[in-house]
């Protein structure tokens, strides 16, 4: 297939520039890439200083004597939390609200900065109280509650790493956490809510902790649904008896920039969890940094809703760092989209004025297979900026977005980056960017990115491997204890630059339109065949709500693709009557747009796709159907008795 293919496919040939309004007062200004361009060091330099407050200031930028480990502000001090909470409040802004929280049953609650900055201090003074000190790493396993940042900045507060386990893992995957990290006290809830029910956190802990994480000395527990909980006395503590008794100020620790952060493991790890290490002064600054840009925000007036849970680094970077380090007002949802109606979210931008929402493309599938009307019910003319997250968005899903959600008026910014990235590296800028539905286009200024084809030359268009020629101050700095597989991870591949694991396709504007990981990228008799751009085919005939797609190995071919299509609801009864028909409609409809070699050997009509709570399609569960292989481990899942009536379904 040629580059002149893909273009055609990929591209939706129109060209959404910002308004003149919107330009005029955004953030990010065109010098900003003349700024970076003409000195990059220096660049990041004037960031560092400028977002963030250091108690002992930098001399040294960057050093990048033993790669690929990367020194940023090395010789300067500072505190995140202090840089989170503090200063807003120092600043007068005590009495802006931080967060405002809905919870699944309808409950709410609403943190000013101030309220904040009492709360974490009373936390931190609770850590210590346990033993944690310095250096000491913590454990975090908490559904979407104000406790869960909360406990992500007490533990900045006092320079304990933080290592989050997203709520939906399992005892065993707890307990391989725990133990990697060797965390000293793990903080949880008695459960959460999700689509109406409470569900149990603690005992998945108790049994991670009778297993082995021989480390940990105390849990640390917030009563959320007021169920019976089983009680270790001497190790279990309640949060809100602790945090009563505890004093409401609290000095912050300074700490060297280069001092670790977090550690957050990677999802879908086999055998021995990858702990993806970020420190404090250059992840600090290029997350304040994007936020600002990116998302454009005035922190006076704005209402940020970042939908991803705090488990995964979307929840990181962009609810509890990002946001909180700008002094922005923002939402955090613990629910689903679905509970108790299908129109929750617009529920929520109306009631409290959202003006960015930054979710998954996923989820914007999902609202278009439940049809506009449901959006439509609710005033959204408060967002003025929305953005995607976590997997490319096709055409047809970006210019849904921007016409239903956005009023046919908001710039979308569609984001590249990674958990070891830690920051957006690639995205439009909203008030400069012509943007191009369905490419990330250009890495933000400072950053500097490429594709390489297989011999690891730089491409000047087509499709090859995405990757970083240049460190970035918010880059991973290892493997939790492993350096080796640090190097052989991510910088063997291409040696001397860091290999994104994403294969990309480079326009002859230079825009980069990303095609998924390279395990998506199927090699079919020879060749190169993305599963997104298949995907994109599919989506883009008018009875399709949604589609992903696999390779399966095969012994003629080398790989087939095999597609799982929802079909849109009006559509159903077709497919139920005469799925034979419609799915090989489907598949002559992608030979029309790519192309014979790229039609799916089988399109397989479902009810529904396994995706994480974050709102990721779980393709490997899907390639095990497509293999006829007994299904993997599914406890990532949202719902996992969804891969049940996927097999259900095809067997019938």
């Amino acid at each position: 297939m040629t580059s002149e293919t893909q273009d055609n496919l990929l591209h939706e040939e129109r060209v959404f520039p910002p308004s003149p309004e919107f330009a005029a007062q955004a953030n990010a200004q065109p010098e900003l890439y003349e700024r970076a361009a003409a000195d990059r060091l220096n660049f990041w330099a004037e960031q560092a200083r400028d977002l963030v407050e250091w108690q002992t200031p930098f001399t040294e930028t960057l050093d990048w004597s033993n790669p690929p480990f990367a020194r940023w502000f090395g010789d300067g001090k500072l505190n995140v939390t202090y840089n989170c909470v503090d200063r807003h409040v120092e600043a007068g802004h005590g009495d802006r609200v931080a967060i405002h929280f809905e919870g699944e049953p309808g409950d709410t609650l609403s943190l000013t900065y101030r309220e904040l900055q009492d709360q974490v201090s009373r936390a931190a003074n609770v850590l210590q109280s346990l033993g944690v000190q310095t250096g000491d790493r913590v454990a975090v396993y908490l559904p979407m509650i104000p406790e869960a940042v909360i406990a992500l900045l007490a533990c900045a507060r006092i320079g304990a790493p933080h290592s989050v386990v997203f709520g939906g893992f399992s005892a065993e995957a707890l307990r391989s956490r725990i133990e990697d990290a060797e965390a000293k006290v793990v903080i949880t809830a008695d459960g959460g809510y999700r689509r109406g029910n409470p569900f149990a956190l603690k005992p998945a802990v108790d049994e991670a902790l009778a297993q082995g994480a021989e480390s940990v000395k105390h849990v640390l527990t917030v009563r959320r649904t007021g169920q019976e909980t089983a009680w270790t006395e001497g190790r279990d503590v309640w949060w809100s008896e602790a945090l009563a008794a505890a004093s409401d100020t609290h000095e912050p620790v300074w700490v060297d920039a280069e001092h670790p952060l977090f550690i957050l493991y990677t999802s879908g790890t086999t055998g021995k969890p990858k702990g993806i290490l970020h420190t404090t002064g250059g992840y600090l600054t290029q997350v304040t940094y994007s936020f600002k840009n990116v998302f454009d925000i005035k922190p006076e007036t704005d209402v940020f809703w970042c939908t991803a849970d705090v488990g995964w680094i979307t929840g990181h970077s962009y609810v509890a760092y990002g946001p909180l380090s700008n002094g922005a007002t923002q939402v955090l949802y613990e629910g689903t989209p679905d509970s108790p109606h299908r129109g929750r979210w617009w529920e929520i931008v109306q009631k409290y004025r959202v003006s960015i929402l930054y979710t998954a493309p996923t989820a914007i599938r999902t609202f278009m297979k439940w049809g506009e009307e449901i959006p439509a019910d609710f005033d959204l003319s408060s967002l003025r900026l929305l953005g995607s997250v976590g997997e490319n968005i096709n055409p047809e899903a970006w210019i849904w977005y921007r016409r239903v959600i956005g009023g046919d008026r908001c710039p979308i910014v569609d984001t590249w980056w990674q958990t070891e990235t830690g920051s957006i590296l690639i995205s439009p800028l909203p008030g400069i960017t012509g943007a191009r539905p369905g490419s990330a286009q250009k890495p933000l200024p400072g950053v500097v990115a490429s594709v390489f084809d297989d011999a690891g030359e730089h491409l000047e268009s087509g499709s090859g491997y995405l990757v970083l020629d240049e460190p970035w101050p918010s880059m991973l700095r290892g493997i939790w204890g492993d350096p080796e597989r640090f190097k052989e991870t991510y910088w063997s591949r291409f040696p001397g630059v860091y290999f994104a694991g994403d294969g990309a396709n480079l326009d002859h504007e230079g825009d980069i339109w990303l095609l998924g990981r390279v395990d998506d990228v199927m090699n079919v008799s020879g060749h190169r065949l993305s599963t997104a751009e298949i995907e994109s085919a599919l989506v883009s005939h008018p009875k399709v709500a949604e589609a992903a797609v696999v390779g399966a190995a095969d012994a003629t071919t080398g790989q087939i693709p095999v597609a799982f299509v929802i079909v849109r609801s009006e559509f159903a009864e077709e497919a139920a009557a005469d799925g034979a028909a419609l799915s090989e409609a489907l598949r002559a409809h992608v030979g029309t747009e790519i192309g014979a070699i790229a039609k799916p050997k089988k399109v397989m009509l479902v009810a529904e796709l396994p995706k994480t709570r974050s709102g990721k399609i779980m393709r490997r569960l899907l390639r095990d159907v497509a293999e006829n292989r007994a299904v993997g481990d599914t406890q990532t899942l949202a719902d996992s008795s969804v891969m049940d009536l996927i097999t259900q379904g095809l067997k019938s």
